[in-house]
């Protein structure tokens, strides 16, 4: 008997199938509810038991559209991501990560590598303020649409902007435009981790609902109220809107917990310590309460001898035990002469370490609007200022988020994919320097034209670059005085754009032509589109196997004529080699010291089956 030739694995054409990765998923979990290899709903009721809903007296968030957003989610994507290294800076030692693109397609590529590792998603959608806003999501083929409409292929379309007035405020089209994109950066998320959506008035009940659908309403945390503005609007009709909505879902709200503000000097003032306790500064609470309890009703004496009840309608919080104990362990004020209702003293030195963050955003603490204008003008030189965004928000709003949601040593990646001028990018680094973080940033842009178009600024997303290259330089001018240089992090940042990939996409030949489907199959016969740089089908390749966009690419010595590529992803401990070239030999190979772990990539036309079945016994192969 002859064995089977040896056929390796191919490279993925395109970014997940996410009802496939779900379903493995929920297989691995329920296996009682497969057979034959499909689910069977009924065994997934009778093993979820009562908690599965059925019948149609049962609350649903619905809207016309919502099929064919959930059809769009699961549409997996064939584009990839150029680096642009022209338009970086510091690539090589870079952390930091924009992409231009559409978000919704750049999500999905995202999706191998970086499931799970996302601390936190802070994102400013467009408001459906009446406006036909852009992402027109294409369900036949949504990259063709992105490049026709980016000037990147042929067509009729022009650009389309946020503020084109066509079908007014149509809740529907909203809600269908952030579904998919919801649901894709949700798996994003870390188990700890948490998402801040900035919404008005217009849409905030509606994204509720809508967050309610993709987090589970069990996940929501709070609707935080930012004040926006610090001067009532005069010329209002009604009323002044003086704020905007932030909306807070953790990945987990069972077991997430917001990091404590820092301590304000304002805090601290409230405590002092007149009676010089040794214990430090304190400060009084009441000691009754509304709430009745039956052991609250007794009567206490002060050191002046003056007699106290709880006033009527009230009691006292503990057992009159606790309270002598209390009061012996002197944690009871009677006032400076002793004749004062008791008050129970708290010491400073017993307070949480930090504050426990509040639904209401003041101005004065987190920024207005006017702070945030002022902000994009220092860092980008408009000649025309009706390019400046009317909806950008102030770094210290972000700041705050960043505070609450992150930790500054880990490390923790920060994604923003409706990015605009880049205002949290700007608030990473700013937060970064001001407590020595480590946290990395990830933007995504669709490069949307300007009002104005200008010779160096035609889309909002050149703004949010040239945002990024301000902020970086203006640190680098900076007094050396004044920086903390030690283990800093390299604040420069890789930009990638949105591609068409490097693999020919296959189409199907209508044509019932036997000649006719020859002539197809030998354009095939290599799987590369004509023009295809080797860098650009590395990062392809590294993203089809889940690499971050920060890993590092290495072109080795030449071996015996044929190059070799080393991708190395340090967050992921994980590397492959790579080889582009149209032959190959295992004398070439053998270098590398391939292990049955370690990925090796290279062409199909370069291997023969004897050449296949060696290296598949030597380590992980797969070809393009």
């Amino acid at each position: 008997m002859v064995d089977k030739p040896v056929r390796p694995e191919h490279v993925e054409s395109s970014s997940p199938d996410l009802k496939t990765e779900l379903l493995a998923r929920l297989r691995d979990t329920v296996p009682e509810a497969f057979g034959e290899g499909k689910l069977n709903l009924e065994k997934l009721r009778e093993f979820a038991g009562d908690s599965v809903a059925s019948g149609p007296e049962r609350f649903s968030f619905s809207w016309a559209g919502k099929r064919d957003s959930m059809a769009l989610l699961q549409n997996p994507t064939r584009a990839t991501l150029l680096p642009v290294v022209s338009e970086s800076v510091d690539f090589e030692a870079a952390q930091h990560v924009f992409i231009e693109g559409d978000n919704l397609e750049v999500l999905k590529l995202l999706y191998r590598s970086y499931f799970g590792r996302v601390r936190m998603i802070y994102i400013d959608p467009p408001y459906n303020t009446g406006s036909e806003f852009i992402y027109p999501d294409d369900f036949s083929d949504p990259l063709d649409n992105y490049l026709r409409l980016t000037g990147q292929k042929d067509g009729n379309g022009d650009y389309q902007s946020s503020k084109i007035e066509k079908s007014g405020r149509i809740h529907s089209n909203w809600l269908s435009m952030m579904y998919p994109r919801l649901a894709v950066a949700r798996q994003l998320l870390r188990d700890d981790g948490v998402i801040f959506v900035s919404i008005d008035d217009h849409e905030v009940h509606n994204l509720r609902s809508l967050l309610n659908e993709v987090f589970g309403e069990e996940n929501f945390v709070a609707t935080v109220i930012w004040q926006k503005v610090f001067a009532p609007k005069n010329t209002a009709r009604q009323f002044s809107e003086d704020h905007d909505y932030v909306v807070v879902y953790a990945r987990n709200a069972a077991t997430w917990t917001p990091v404590l503000l820092p301590r304000t000097e304002e805090a601290n003032a409230r405590y002092s310590n007149p009676d010089n306790d040794p214990r430090g500064d304190w400060t009084s609470g009441d000691l009754t309460a509304r709430n009745y309890y039956s052991e609250g009703l007794y009567e206490v004496t002060s050191p002046s001898g003056k007699q106290f009840k709880p006033t009527m309608g009230t009691y006292w919080r503990v057992k009159k035990e606790k309270f002598l104990s209390l009061d012996a362990d002197r944690r009871v004020w009677w006032g400076e002469n002793g004749k004062n209702m008791p008050r129970l003293k708290r010491f400073l030195k017993d307070v949480k370490p930090g504050i426990v963050p509040q639904t209401l955003w003041k101005h004065e603490d987190v920024g207005h609007t006017q702070e945030s204008k002022k902000e994009l003008l220092e860092c980008v030189k408009y000649g025309n200022t009706d390019n400046v965004l009317d909806s950008v928000k102030p770094t210290r709003l972000i700041q705050r988020m960043l505070t609450i949601g992150t930790s500054p040593e880990n490390g923790d990646i920060v994604l923003d994919f409706f990015a605009g001028s880049s205002t949290t990018g700007h608030a990473v680094l700013k937060q970064n320097r001001e407590d020595g973080g480590r946290r990395r940033y990830v933007g995504v842009q669709f490069p949307e034209p300007l009002p104005v178009p200008e010779s160096r600024l035609k889309t909002l997303g050149d703004v949010s670059k040239e945002r990024l290259r301000s902020v970086i330089s203006r640190k680098a001018e900076a007094p050396q005085a004044e920086l903390d240089l030690k283990d800093e992090m390299p604040e420069g940042f890789r930009v990638f754009k949105l591609a068409e990939s490097n693999l020919k996409r296959w189409s199907g030949i209508a044509s019932k032509d036997p000649e006719a489907y020859a002539q197809e199959l030998i354009k095939f016969a290599d799987p590369l589109i004509p023009g295809w740089e080797s860098e650009a089908l590395i990062w392809e390749v590294a993203l089809r196997e889940g690499y971050s966009l920060t890993s590092r690419v290495e072109k080795l010595p030449a071996v015996d004529g044929h190059t070799f590529w080393r991708v190395i992803d340090s967050d992921r401990d994980q590397f492959f080699y790579a080889c582009l070239d149209t032959s190959l030999t295992l004398e070439a190979v053998a270098p590398l010291e391939l292990t049955g772990e370690i990925l090796l990539v290279c062409r199909d036309q370069a291997l023969d089956d004897t050449l296949a079945a060696n290296l598949a016994l030597q380590c992980r192969l797969k070809v393009i």
